[in-house]
């Protein structure tokens, strides 16, 4: 992997999950790395261990919802790193649903964090990446381009930040900032956990995924940081599946020969 040494990343969500492991890797690649979310514990967790391994951190409480503090946590981050290279975009929120049944309370919910967080910190950064010629990288989901029950307004929202990166990446490309997205199927984060608590249930969604495991944070953190470094200076508006090959097999409705 190219090193990012000296490179300045942003991450939302940087508490857990997809978006702790992924603030992790960029700083075990020399980036100084900047974690928001709402709360200040588990960033700090993050923070103090990359801190711990020499590196340079800042955990921001941030709901990246809030206009204003977005624009204050990007200003925080460039004003304490002199700059920004590199944002992803993990934060997100999850409210389930079927179309006839979602209130308009728990719609709003989907897009709050999700489309309008993502828009939120993409806008605020832009300045700052198109001076460093930065990059962007989205994390999606899968839902976001598949019927999934229950699921139709994070569905919807995930649908956006596709889109979002699509277009960033046509609008930016002049500015020399690429833009692109992970996709993830399922991975073994907490809300997996609480959605698949048991063996049996897990066992059920992995006979549904090619590579017959449930993916790690840290697969999902490797393609965000090869996407983000020079390695991927050719490459934008891509949506990369990081699903064990679920999304390949839905769309050549494969069948399993075992």
């Amino acid at each position: 992997m190219t090193s990012l040494k000296d490179k300045v990343a942003l991450v939302t969500g940087g508490g857990t999950g997809i978006g702790a492991a992924t603030a992790l890797r960029l700083a075990e690649e020399g980036a100084k790395v900047a974690v928001c979310g709402r709360r200040i514990g588990p960033l700090e967790s993050i923070a103090s261990q990359i801190e711990n391994k020499g590196g340079q951190a800042l955990a921001i409480v941030c709901d990246i919802a809030d206009e204003s503090q977005v624009d204050m946590t990007i200003s925080a981050v460039a004003s304490q790193f002199g700059g920004l290279d590199i944002l992803v975009n993990n934060a997100t929120l999850l409210e389930a649903g079927l179309i006839d049944g979602h209130t308009t309370e728990s719609w709003h919910k989907n897009f709050s964090v999700t489309v309008d967080g993502t828009l939120f910190m993409m806008r605020a950064a832009y300045p700052h990446l198109a001076k460093s010629k930065g990059s962007v990288v989205n994390v999606s989901s899968i839902v976001g381009s598949q019927g999934t029950p229950y699921m139709t307004g994070y569905a919807a929202a995930k649908g956006a930040v596709n889109a979002m990166t699509r277009n960033a990446a046509i609008e930016w490309a002049n500015a020399g900032v690429r833009c692109n997205a992970v996709v993830p199927g399922a991975i073994m984060t907490d809300p997996t956990k609480a959605i698949l608590p048991d063996e049996r249930a897990q066992a059920y969604m992995e006979s549904l995924i090619p590579m017959r495991r449930i993916g790690d944070p840290e697969e999902v953190a490797n393609a965000i940081v090869f996407l983000a470094s020079p390695l991927a200076s050719y490459i934008t508006g891509v949506l990369l599946p990081v699903d064990g090959g679920r999304a390949t097999e839905l769309s050549m409705g494969a069948v399993s020969m075992e």
